[in-house]
């Protein structure tokens, strides 16, 4: 087997190990509670394992490709280009806003609210806030943005009908051979604080909690929006450690923990270029904070995007020097290859937590200006 062919096979099986690994640790009863949560903190790349193994696979595996109805195929393509955010050449910005406002929001107001007499209706909430480490990570809305069904549809599902869907992904990675180690897997899921999850007020009124904040009250839209990339950067900064729990790196994480920084600065650099869409100065200094910093800097350096190409489809780019690929090495030994200022794997992924970290501090500021969650 070629190079090229050894690292896109390498990658699959990397990643579907990991699945396998996380469905071990799901099962730890010490941490059920936590599982609903986090599954759909992950979803949206579980969705891209799912979208980019089986482009590479299905003509050279007719059992895998009978495995992939139509609706699943759909699903996972839509809960995997979520991820792109700002960058989905099929929406950009206003059509994510349109699809975010006309779309979710539109169905979680209709399901949650007007259910009352209206002297109680201020008692309604259409908007759900989960936390990890004082840290929000997901709402309702952010779930049903990454799980790739329409929302009205999501809204309206049995548990068998989840169900069924939990277990099409299932199948997709046990064809592929991923196990779940009877002794746990050892992913980040394992060392979750079941103590630090949270569930935050009782009461989100998404109209009052989208009109505060980032862009500022007439940016509603926006702000809803905002909030998918807060929740994204803090769930891998929180949660997901710079380094496998056994100390050793884990390339699924990291791969998750790039990807996700990756697009939220990428995404935040075509706002800030778009003149469609005035910012406020508070959010042009935030912004500035944020992508100006030379670990941001470092990230998006448009030499360095085959490397998150080759993380996202597999494949080695076709201009790469076969001779500094290493098999053996974390990653291939890309790193070094594509960042000058990296010697190995650990640089970048020293650079990938710097800029994690002060996307977080600086975009959970700017999501509250008055200190609230």
């Amino acid at each position: 087997m070629d190079i090229r062919a050894s690292v896109i096979q390498q990658g699959i099986a990397d990643d579907t190990a990991w699945v396998g690994r996380l469905a071990a640790d799901f099962g730890d009863p010490k941490r059920a509670e936590c599982a609903g949560v986090i599954s759909l903190c992950v979803m949206p790349y579980i969705a891209l394992f799912v979208h980019e193994s089986y482009a590479k696979l299905a003509t050279s595996d007719p059992a895998l490709a009978a495995l992939v109805s139509t609706d699943f195929k759909a699903i996972v393509a839509r809960a995997r280009h979520s991820l792109k955010l700002f960058e989905d050449t099929n929406r950009r910005i206003d059509g994510q806003l349109d699809y975010f406002r006309d779309e979710i929001r539109a169905a979680h107001t209709d399901h949650f609210t007007g259910n009352v007499p209206r002297a109680f209706r201020f008692l309604e909430s259409d908007l759900g806030l989960f936390s990890y480490a004082s840290r929000l990570i997901s709402t309702t809305h952010v779930a049903n943005f990454h799980l790739g069904i329409e929302p009205r549809a999501t809204l309206a599902m049995t548990g068998q009908e989840i169900m069924v869907l939990t277990e099409q992904y299932g199948r997709y990675f046990r064809h592929l051979g991923a196990q779940a180690p009877a002794g746990g897997g050892a992913t980040f899921f394992s060392k979750i604080d079941p103590w630090k999850m949270g569930e935050i007020g009782n009461d989100i009124h998404s109209v009052d909690y989208y009109g505060r904040g980032f862009n500022g009250p007439g940016s509603m839209d926006l702000n809803a929006l905002l909030t998918v990339f807060r929740c994204m950067v803090n769930f891998v900064s929180a949660a997901i450690p710079s380094v496998g729990t056994d100390g050793r790196f884990d390339y699924t994480e990291f791969k998750i923990r790039f990807l996700t920084i990756y697009q939220v600065l990428g995404s935040l650099k075509v706002l800030r270029a778009d003149q469609r869409y005035p910012l406020t100065p508070r959010s042009a200094r935030a912004l500035q904070e944020i992508l100006d910093a030379p670990a941001a800097q470092t990230i998006m350096d448009r030499n360095a995007k085959p490397f998150r190409n080759t993380l996202v489809h597999y494949d080695l780019n076709r201009r790469v020097d076969l001779s500094k690929v290493d098999l053996k090495a974390p990653v291939f030994d890309l790193a070094s290859v594509y960042f000058p200022s990296c010697n190995d794997i650990d640089d970048l992924a020293e650079i990938v937590e710097q800029s994690l970290t002060n996307t977080a501090a600086v975009i959970d500021e700017w999501a509250n200006p008055e200190g609230s969650v």
